[in-house]
């Protein structure tokens, strides 16, 4: 089973009788608790920015009494920039496969089937297939800022845009002592201070690794709860109750802790027409064609609230 490229038609995708069962995994966990296809932020441009600022060391600054005012000191805002990331399928039904709903692979007989639409049922599994892409991109994204328009534009992704907590296991499994270190780095840094939003995000088996370590050796009882709509598991650490959001486009050799709050999509909107719009395209032959198309990009905020763990042996390996 696969999928095909070109026009559709009653040769190429075959009607079949009885339920009709997914094989692929739809769940998008990081694009759904950060706003999802349908939330986020608006922008204005293929190219975001926003700013971070700091304060100075907290410490003991006496002064004498009855002195002048002291050297006047401000302080330094900085920029930080992603792109939006273009997003761009189609669909094209031959008239003949829209009209012949009853037609069953291999017999002319007419036949009851669910997909009584092929337009709108192709549509649907695009817009899941974006969704994934878009969850992988927002964790895995390599950023690409073109000079012109020979090179598409690739939004950065959170785990390059993470560069101040990073641990490399130097190829060893993953410990307590290797999370908490990096928990208290990212805690350090300002991070995770938020409990409700503060999450530990792996793949299958960093995350059976994660419930080794925080319940089963500790005996702790599994407990979870709802963020913006997803159901995560919660640990207890020195750092508090964080998320474990399991994810499927994690590296397997790879952790994040995640300041969930700070992160956001940001979409271009197109005047009357919206973000992720689906729109009839040129009319050539008999066949209905449309695509769907939007603009993406990651905010991400301040990566010093986010930090990952490198180069983990992934011990569940198949």
């Amino acid at each position: 089973m696969a999928g095909i490229t070109g026009i559709g038609t009653t040769y190429n995708l075959p009607n079949y009788t009885g339920e009709l069962f997914a094989i692929s995994p739809e769940d998008t966990p990081f694009l759904a608790a950060i706003g999802g296809l349908t939330g986020g932020e608006k922008a204005l441009s293929t190219e975001i920015e926003w700013q971070t600022y700091d304060l100075r060391t907290a410490a003991s600054r006496e002064r004498l009494e009855g002195a002048d005012a002291p050297t006047t000191g401000e302080r330094v805002r900085a920029n930080i920039t992603n792109v939006l990331q273009v997003i761009q399928e189609a669909v094209s039904i031959s008239y003949t496969k829209i009209a012949a709903v009853g037609a069953r692979d291999g017999s002319s007989i007419e036949a009851s089937q669910p997909a009584r639409d092929e337009v709108a049922w192709q549509m649907t599994q695009q817009l899941k297939m974006i969704a994934r892409d878009v969850e992988y991109v927002f964790i895995n994204g390599e950023y690409q800022k073109p000079t012109d328009n020979t090179t598409a534009r690739k939004t950065r992704g959170l785990l390059e845009a993470i560069a101040t907590n990073v641990t490399d296991a130097g190829t060893v499994a993953l410990t307590e002592a290797l999370v908490l270190g990096l928990l208290q780095d990212v805690w350090d840094n300002g991070g995770i201070k938020e409990q409700e939003t503060a999450t530990i995000m792996a793949n299958s088996s960093q995350k059976r690794m994660l419930s080794k370590i925080f319940i089963t050796d500790k005996n702790y009882k599994e407990s979870s709860r709802n963020v913006a709509g997803v159901n995560v598991q919660t640990i207890e650490t020195d750092f508090g109750v964080l998320n474990i959001m399991l994810n499927r486009y994690m590296p397997t050799t790879e952790l994040a802790v995640v300041s969930l709050e700070q992160c956001a999509p940001v979409m271009l909107e197109v005047p009357g027409k919206g973000f992720l719009f689906v729109e009839p395209l040129a009319k050539v032959g008999a066949q209905e064609k449309s695509q769907i198309y939007g603009e993406i990009g990651l905010k991400y905020g301040n990566e010093k609230a986010h930090g990952k763990i490198t180069d983990l042996t992934d011990p569940y390996a198949s």
